[in-house]
């Protein structure tokens, strides 16, 4: 039985791929700051799920996930999935303290938890999927910080699969578009008609969908790596270029 260690499971891709994977066979473990959800998922997927309430700022528990005893030790697939993003007000009428947390969340965690958890990755030939965003290619006005997080992310995943060339790690970063999660509430601080108009009539992606991807490439043959995937819903597209002619 394969192992998966996923974080931010307390919701939306997270949740989605803890199901996925254990209902598929494997154990799951999810990691997030919300207790009480980790605890509900437990309860409704049984001994093959381990819930660890892990703030992803905190280094010394992220470099713990590296010293669990067998068989949650055993780690095939690590899926970096927490993150989140600050309000899109221009970036001086930012909080500072919500760009920080998002910086030591989407980056600094990230790396910390993925350097740890490399040399039993590389015995167990396993396997990194990164969550990145369609964000990191193509900007938009507000996106400066959580964009910029995402960048790095995609970089990361691409330097990485050089870093453990030989190795038979395999690498990917999924760069997703418009899906209906919690994301838009959190980033809001809690708005939940903010996040209804932004996803009103467009028949965004899902949770599910996300999931059903994790699976599939965590299912390849070994000797596949799939480098990057980027997907949105059919009703997304490109904006076009801004043009101000006021000044």
């Amino acid at each position: 039985m394969k192992t998966i260690l996923i974080t931010g499971a307390t919701a939306g891709f997270g949740e989605a791929a803890a199901r996925k994977f254990v209902v598929g066979g494997w154990r799951a473990i999810g990691t997030g700051r919300r207790g009480e959800r980790l605890k509900a998922l437990q309860d409704e997927l049984g001994d093959n799920f381990l819930p660890l309430e892990i703030d992803m700022r905190d280094r010394d528990a992220l470099e713990g996930l590296a010293k669990l005893d067998a068989p949650w030790g055993d780690i095939d697939l690590l899926l970096n999935n927490a993150g989140l993003a600050p309000p899109t007000d221009p970036l001086p009428a930012t909080d500072w303290d919500r760009v920080e947390t998002v910086i030591d969340t989407n980056i600094t965690g990230l790396v910390a938890l993925t350097r740890a958890l490399l040399p039993q990755l590389i015995e167990r030939k396993g396997q990194i999927i990164n969550l990145s965003s369609v964000a990191a290619t193509y900007p938009y006005k507000g996106g400066a910080v959580y964009a910029g997080t995402k960048a790095f992310v995609r970089q990361f995943s691409l330097d990485l699969r050089c870093d453990l060339a030989g190795t038979g790690v395999r690498v990917t970063s999924i760069e997703p578009g418009m899906a209906e999660t919690e994301f838009t509430i959190v980033r809001t601080g809690g708005d939940k008609d903010a996040s209804d108009k932004l996803y009103a009539g467009m028949d965004p992606m899902t949770a599910d969908d996300l999931a059903d991807l994790f699976w599939w490439i965590a299912n390849l043959p070994p000797r596949l790596n799939i480098n990057a995937v980027e997907l949105m819903p059919v009703t997304q597209s490109w904006a076009g270029f801004a043009v101000n002619r006021e000044g």
